[in-house]
């Protein structure tokens, strides 16, 4: 009951409709060039990760290979060090509050994602 709670308040006021909007908007522009549909599909793992991220996490896929981690450096260089820049000082911005501390957190888990998103998979903590 208190990670749907913390997701719906995570939606309403942490930022996770204007995250998940993001990467929703980059997920279609990697769609619509051929060549990018792979970071595409990060991207929309990345929006719905960022949408409801209490109660779930980011593990390796234990079938991902060199290439997933080839395209992550690619990724890290063209994006990824900026969506965890934003990550952290949205993270930084929230943890002054004590009301936004949780959501501040949920950031910081954000951080890995946005930094190598390839060859990951979100599943639901116990």
């Amino acid at each position: 009951m208190i990670r749907f709670l913390l997701n719906v308040l995570w939606f309403v006021f942490g930022s996770g409709f204007v995250l998940a909007i993001g990467y929703g908007i980059a997920a279609l522009i990697c769609f619509a060039l051929v060549v990018t549909i792979p970071f595409g599909v990060a991207a929309l793992r990345l929006a719905s990760y960022s949408l409801w991220p209490f109660g779930r996490t980011l593990v390796p896929k234990p079938d991902a290979g060199l290439a997933s981690g080839a395209a992550n450096v690619v990724w890290l260089v063209v994006a990824g060090w900026w969506l965890a820049l934003s990550h952290i000082v949205a993270g930084v911005a929230q943890c002054v509050t004590i009301i936004g501390i949780p959501f501040g957190i949920a950031n910081f888990k954000l951080v890995p994602a946005a930094l190598w998103p390839l060859g990951q998979q979100v599943v639901e903590t116990p």
